[in-house]
């Protein structure tokens, strides 16, 4: 066998596959050919290309499930590579900033020029964010027809996406999520579900999910999230995630906190994806970028292993892409992360703008997309 790339004496951490070690890792044809233990391979093993990533963690490509990246028609939008590739991040998805009425705007401007892989939920109103941020206030505006039938031509979009917060819906109350949630069993795909300030009340939301629906900016510090005035879980939340109900992490401008995840990790709720929610306004701060959320993850206590597992195989079987991306796995799309693991002392901020020291920061190195090895910048 020869390889186009070999990326080698990396540490893989894989946790679609189980790899916890010192692995090389053969690339042909944009495919994964390969992942062998170090030591197993000629020491003459012909490739064209030879990377050498000692000291380093080989991942499969991080997936950011929550994004912002139509960057002309909206105001939040930013340019998909920006939060992508540059930053170690192989696939960005978009929450909602198009809907059926501007997806193929969408397409033309955010999907196609990026290097990114760029899927989308798509919002629920036909508009998405392209009229302001209050898209769910009318319901006159609200497409599912015109959505289900756009999801029969387009396979970047891989779920629905609704804002369930009183500054979005307004008088709408809860309609806007029931019509969202006909539409995803319409059509077999996914509910993204937005929380934040009520109401509605997040009891009444989270009733409507069903397994496999993803409740995004769930570690929110804000008044009627998760967990009750004594830190425990309610009673709602306890009876989404028996039902299989998802938990994203969803950082945000304002919603996410230090302190609610530690408490929720404390009683066993760990979250099943890590994303950014990152736009044009907050990459300078709070947020940053996918990997900053993911060290802040880190930083709060939840293990290594898990951080890149939320990063990877985790958004990628909510996406219904676990035989393609956030994997390893021989045959598959040849999307990899290199991040290196310092021992350096840095403040992180929340969206509270509460800080927690970190003794260890991931910083992304190599992005490699469909074979293609970029410098994270």
């Amino acid at each position: 066998m020869k390889a186009d790339i070999l990326v080698k004496n990396g540490r893989v951490i894989d946790p679609s596959m189980g790899l916890f070690g010192m692995y090389d890792l053969a690339i042909t044809k944009g495919k994964i050919a390969a992942v062998v233990q170090q030591g197993n391979l000629p020491v003459d093993f012909p490739a064209e290309q030879v990377l050498d990533v000692s000291g380093c963690i080989v991942t499969p490509g991080l997936i950011d499930l929550h994004t912002h990246v139509f960057e002309e028609d909206t105001a939040l939008g930013i340019f998909a590579d920006r939060v992508g590739v540059e930053q170690g991040v192989t696939t960005v998805v978009d929450a909602g900033s198009a809907g059926a009425f501007t997806f193929e705007a969408f397409l033309a401007k955010s999907v196609k020029p990026a290097i990114t892989q760029v899927l989308a939920f798509l919002n629920i109103s036909g508009d998405g964010l392209c009229r302001g941020l209050s898209e769910l206030s009318d319901l006159s505006r609200l497409a599912p027809v015109e959505s289900a039938e756009l999801i029969k031509h387009f396979p970047e979009i891989r779920g629905i996406k609704v804002r369930m917060s009183a500054s979005v819906v307004k008088n709408s109350g809860i309609e806007p999520l029931k019509m969202a949630r006909k539409l995803s069993d319409e059509v077999n795909l996914p509910l993204m579900v937005h929380i934040g300030n009520a109401p509605p009340a997040l009891p009444v939301i989270l009733d409507l999910l069903k397994e496999g629906d993803v409740v995004t900016h769930a570690f929110h510090g804000k008044k009627g999230g998760i967990l009750d005035e004594e830190g425990r879980p309610i009673p709602a939340v306890t009876s989404a995630l028996n039902r299989g109900v998802l938990l994203d992490v969803g950082h945000g401008t304002s919603s996410f906190s230090f302190e609610i995840l530690r408490q929720a990790m404390k009683e066993g709720i760990l979250p099943f994806s890590i994303s950014s929610d990152i736009y044009r306004q907050n990459i300078e701060g709070p947020v940053y970028s996918q990997v900053t959320t993911m060290n802040k993850c880190l930083a709060v206590g939840l293990p290594l292993e898990k951080v890149i597992e939320a990063a990877t195989i985790a958004p990628a079987s909510v996406l219904g892409l676990a035989d393609e991306i956030g994997t390893l796995k021989q045959g598959t799309i040849a999307d990899v992360t290199v991040l290196k693991l310092e021992q350096s002392p840095a403040a992180l901020t929340d969206s509270e703008n509460m800080q927690i020291a970190s003794d260890y920061t991931l910083l992304p190195q190599y992005t490699i997309k469909a074979g293609k090895v970029l410098k994270c910048l």
